[in-house]
């Protein structure tokens, strides 16, 4: 019988090896899915693979289950960032939760000038990610970074990667046609509900560092920008191809 959840745990994972679930994770277990001692379960952790565990006890502040089998072994992750204006209302938390089920492997918040939203609740943007990755059957949960000002991201001294700038104006490039020389890594920047403002739209397409991509004919709402950008990417260059 195949198991009826997949959890996320920080543990390392290996035959007959015990893990400990927190008090969360074993309340979800024996309250609402109402689980016996003995059922089976999913366990990932990023590094392991999935295993194949039963759940040996379940306390108040905790549950134990008990690695039996490697389900499947730890795959590569595809190097692609989501850098995002944050948004009003609960629409960051589904833009965190859809760039998780489409393959990101690392997520950060970007203050742009016209950036409403400046302070985040990361611990339940992680809890997010981590929830996605259990149920769209991936084996790594995205990082979730702190914010950082857009500016930064074009510091020479910053990490090297392609970064496609989502942009509105008609002559910017198609996704495939941007990524047609196959970069190493790749980043989506999308912008607040108002946009870039023209000084950040000029001083980004100045940047060697950056390419213009148009996400289609009609202007997109800022999460759904991500979503579009994020399945165009994978499309023509990531683990869609």
């Amino acid at each position: 019988m195949k198991p009826s959840q997949r959890l996320y745990v920080a543990s390392d994972l290996g035959e007959d090896r015990t893990v400990a679930l927190d008090a969360g994770q074993a309340h979800y277990l024996a309250h609402v899915l109402r689980l016996p001692v003995g059922a089976a379960v999913l366990l990932f952790n990023g590094r392991d693979g999935e295993w194949l565990a039963h759940l040996t006890h379940v306390g108040k502040k905790g549950a134990e289950v008990v690695c039996a089998e490697q389900t499947r072994t730890q795959t590569a992750v595809c190097d692609l960032d989501l850098l995002f204006a944050p948004v009003k209302g609960d629409r960051i938390d589904t833009i965190v939760e859809k760039a998780t089920e489409l393959g990101v492997a690392r997520i950060r918040p970007v203050l742009t000038e016209r950036t409403i939203v400046r302070k985040l609740n990361l611990e339940r943007l992680r809890s997010r990610a981590a929830e996605a990755s259990e149920q769209c059957g991936t084996l790594f949960v995205p990082e979730v970074f702190d914010a950082v000002g857009l500016m930064s991201l074009l510091d020479p001294k910053a990490e090297q990667r392609l970064i496609l700038f989502a942009d509105e104006a008609g002559d910017a490039l198609s996704v495939a046609d941007a990524l047609a020389d196959k970069p190493a890594r790749v980043a989506l920047l999308t912008g607040p509900e108002g946009g870039f403002t023209p000084a950040e739209r000029e001083k980004l397409r100045a940047s060697p560092m950056v390419r213009p991509v148009n996400l289609g004919p009609r202007i997109l709402r800022a999460d759904t920008a991500t979503f579009a950008g994020l399945t165009l990417i994978q499309s023509a260059w990531g683990d869609w191809t």
